[in-house]
């Protein structure tokens, strides 16, 4: 029994002295790892994290509770002094029908604010996004004549806060906007245009805000991939000028102006080319017999519908201005030569028929006029032999003139006195019936010739 016991007191002393062995281990390890920490291992040793210290927040650092900043600057002193730059980014489109073109640019401002000035060691300064702008003052710019414009928010709103520990504060934001342009489009296409974007603030007068550019005509930056179908980006510069409410006061304004100059070359291919074959094409009517009605009257009402579809055209996609345009001129004047291609063929069949009439009226006269062959109708067949030979009078036909002109002449060499006379006046109709084709050949062609260089001297 005792043996039992002593036994059992043994296994005590030995589990206990395990314990103890156990815990001096892990105590000297602990104190070690403190020891390693208080002299600053690369390993355990970590930076704070300010962010998570309630000391350092961004509102706290520029006092922002301290400060009212619903008021400018330096309220009740002198202007506030706010320098503005601009990047185009794009130049979306121009629309001659809406009067306006769309603009993506980078607008950046610059001004001090002594309320957000904070300490610093090494002079770095804070950037921010849009969620601190809400909480500051900032200039209150907006685009005068502007019909819609906003600010981008993808991924999140582009917007961007950046403040030197002095207070200078520079605040950028991406927008696309839609202004208003003032277009002349009294010699389009042939035209140059200038555009404008205008910034101005909204509530503060130049005596609590002077606007300007920050690098003057330097401030405006643009890409150089920047092109347009229509257009050709001449010139991008900047103005400054003062604009007068009779309500409130007197504006700072700046301008961001741009001069377009159009291409042609699209409406010369789309427009100028058809109307000048189209012309060109109704003076063929001329070397048509005057004798082939179905041939020279279609032709002539062909050559007005197209010109008609022409115009219709153009007009189409431009804005309905109450002036004339440099292309209404040529494609009506164009319109107007067509017009007159029809018209002359009006004249020569109506002096035809004129003709016909009176050769009538002489073959009635003749005692031998019924020996003749009768002339066949003038306006139903116009087939004939040049140079046929007259049985009576052996007369040749000149000028291809047919059978009625030959009988004409052996009515003249019949008559004497003043039949005589009349017959000479009847052969001069005649001359000048065949002389309005033969002229029209030559006036046609060189009236449009003329027109063309006036108008392309003037124009381009």
């Amino acid at each position: 029994m005792l043996t039992v016991h002593k036994m059992h007191f043994s296994i005590f002393l030995l589990l206990w002295g395990w314990v103890l062995s156990t815990e001096c281990r892990s105590h000297r390890q602990g104190k070690e790892i403190h020891e390693v920490y208080k002299k600053g291992s690369p390993i355990l040793k970590r930076s704070p994290d300010i962010t998570k210290s309630p000391l350092m927040k961004s509102e706290q650092l520029l006092r922002i509770d301290d400060h009212d900043f619903s008021m400018r600057p330096g309220f009740g002193g002198p202007a506030i002094p706010v320098g503005v730059d601009v990047q185009v980014e794009s130049l979306d489109s121009i629309s001659e029908v809406d009067m306006d073109f769309t603009m993506t640019l980078y607008l950046r401002h610059y001004w001090k604010d002594e309320r957000l000035s904070f300490p610093s060691t090494n002079n770095q300064s804070m950037t921010f996004d849009g969620r601190l702008v809400k909480k500051i003052w900032v200039p209150d710019m907006f685009f005068v004549h502007s019909k819609r414009s906003f600010i981008h928010d993808t991924t999140t709103d582009n917007v961007m806060l950046r403040v030197q520990p002095d207070g200078k504060v520079l605040y950028s934001l991406r927008v696309t906007v839609t202004a208003m342009c003032n277009m002349d489009f009294s010699r389009f296409p042939l035209d140059t245009q200038t555009c404008s974007l205008e910034i101005e603030s909204y509530a503060y007068t130049e005596d609590d805000l002077m606007l300007y550019w920050k690098n003057g005509n330097d401030s405006l930056k643009t890409d150089e991939r920047i092109s347009l179908s229509q257009f050709l980006i001449q010139e991008f510069h900047t103005t400054t000028k003062l604009a007068f409410y009779s309500s409130t006061g007197w504006y700072n304004r700046l301008y961001i102006n741009f001069t377009l100059r159009r291409h042609i070359f699209f409406f010369l291919l789309q427009t100028y080319f058809p109307a000048t074959l189209m012309v060109m094409l109704s003076w063929v009517s001329f070397w048509i017999d005057r004798r082939a009605v179905p041939a020279r009257v279609p032709l002539g009402i062909t050559t007005v519908l197209t010109m008609s579809t022409i115009i219709t055209g153009v007009n189409a996609s431009m804005p309905r201005v109450s002036y004339i345009k440099a292309v209404d001129i040529y494609l009506w004047v164009s319109f107007v030569f067509v017009f007159l291609s029809v018209l002359e063929y009006a004249a020569v069949n109506y002096l035809t028929t004129v003709q016909e009439r009176k050769e009538r009226k002489l073959r009635d006269k003749l005692p031998c006029a019924c020996s003749l062959p009768q002339p066949r109708p003038m306006m139903m067949d116009g087939s004939y032999n040049d140079g046929d030979v007259n049985e009576l009078g052996h007369y040749v036909s000149e000028n291809g003139d047919k059978q009625d002109r030959m009988m004409v002449q052996l009515a003249l060499g019949s008559e004497r006195g003043s039949g005589r006379r009349k017959s000479q006046r009847y052969v001069s109709m005649r001359i000048d019936t065949h002389a309005i084709d033969k002229y029209s050949r030559i006036i046609f062609p060189g009236a449009y010739i003329l027109f063309n260089l006036i108008y392309w001297s003037i124009f381009s």
